[in-house]
């Protein structure tokens, strides 16, 4: 990390510390927002798919480390995480993740009435009323998260190599 770079993270607010009931109001809504996707029948790692898609447009490297880790340990596969970012262009994922995965982009970016009129649509066709539901406050609560970190400058620190590995 370049010595400016290293000044700009020192100056930030870690705002989850600073405010920290708000930041708890926030991890109950997650809490609430989990309970509500599995009872939707929502797996985990549909969950996890919303997650890192919904951070990797936004760009908040702190929650692609965690919601990564997450999405291996739930059995998601290095191969449709590494291509999540062109998920329209694969055939490595099923209509309903597609369907919510539309969603979960329409509800980042809410200002393209387009998008997401047409993301809508095919959740329609293939997603109930409980399951548009919650992927939708799934996305809201991560974009929430990505803005914490994103403001906060949250590190993404290393883990460390396992011996032996291509790069231990």
């Amino acid at each position: 990390m370049s010595d400016t770079t290293a000044d700009s993270a020192s100056r930030r607010v870690f705002i989850d510390k600073q405010s920290p009931k708000a930041y708890h109001a926030l991890v109950e809504t997650a809490d609430a927002v989990r309970v509500v996707a599995a009872e939707a029948g929502l797996d985990r790692g549909l969950v996890e798919l919303i997650n890192i898609r919904v951070s990797q447009i936004n760009g908040c490297a702190y929650c692609l480390n965690v919601h990564t880790r997450a999405a291996l340990r739930a059995g998601e596969t290095t191969q449709r995480l590494g291509v999540l970012a062109a998920w329209r262009d694969t055939e490595l994922f099923t209509e309903r993740e597609r369907a919510a995965l539309a969603l979960a982009e329409a509800t980042t970016e809410p200002a393209n009435a387009v998008a997401q009129e047409s993301a809508y649509e095919i959740a329609r066709e293939v997603l109930n009323d409980d399951e548009i539901s919650a992927v939708i406050w799934v996305a809201i609560t991560i974009n929430a998260f990505n803005r914490v970190s994103i403001l906060s400058k949250h590190p993404v620190r290393g883990i460390p190599l396992i011996p032996g590995s291509p790069r231990g």
